[in-house]
């Protein structure tokens, strides 16, 4: 079953028997011993917006999972999982987020904040390294005010969310928060298409 996994930045795992390993393409890793959801196993998530959401950091696996396998909604574990390539997702992320706060704020409001669109841009600038992370944050605090006057007002406050957290965290190793929080709003089959399309892209260029 293919599935996928984030890492640590530093590419390591470390669980209570083994210690700490790190992960390279081709690596399989073996459990032995019981299967238990969140406790003990491999785990992995069929859907790439799934793995977000459990993500300790931005790198990111396309794992083959095999042996025994339990799944649930939003993950699996199993006894066997080999790693067939990955990559550090953290541009692709933060790109995300902007991808994901424009496909919530467009779906759901009629006449966006300009200041939650203007986050939006400013992420994407901050990443081109046109502006600083000073000016990063500046966006982030006008659009968190319109989620907050949004909120007021009792209309589309999550959906302003997106577009806030979407500016949220200049620091690069937190790009997976960035995206998982700019998803959550919104998170459905579209957002999943969207980040597995941008990666695969990525994988075949």
């Amino acid at each position: 079953m293919k599935a996928w996994h984030f890492l640590k930045d530093d590419c390591s795992l470390r669980n209570k028997v083994n210690g700490r390993k790190y992960v390279k393409p081709g690596l399989k890793l073996t459990h032995k011993g019981p299967l238990i959801l969140c406790e003990s196993g491999l785990h992995a998530s069929v859907r790439l917006i799934d793995a977000l959401k459990y993500a300790p950091g931005s790198m990111l696996c396309r794992v083959e999972c095999g042996g025994e396998i339990k799944t649930q909604t939003d993950k699996l574990v199993c006894t066997e999982r080999t790693v067939e390539y990955m990559l550090d997702a953290t541009d692709y992320l933060h790109e995300f987020a902007c991808l994901s706060a424009e496909w919530a704020l467009n779906k759901f409001v009629k006449n966006p904040d300009p200041r939650s669109l203007a986050a939006i841009q400013a992420k994407r600038d901050w990443l081109k390294g046109k502006i600083t992370d000073q000016e990063l944050a500046a966006a982030y605090s006008a659009a968190n005010s319109a989620a907050y006057s949004a909120a007021y007002y009792a209309a589309n406050s999550e959906v302003y969310s997106a577009a806030r957290y979407a500016a949220h965290s200049a620091a690069r190793y937190a790009a997976h928060s960035a995206a998982r929080y700019a998803a959550h709003s919104a998170a459905n089959s579209d957002l999943n298409t969207i980040l597995e399309n941008m990666i695969e892209e990525v994988e075949y260029e």
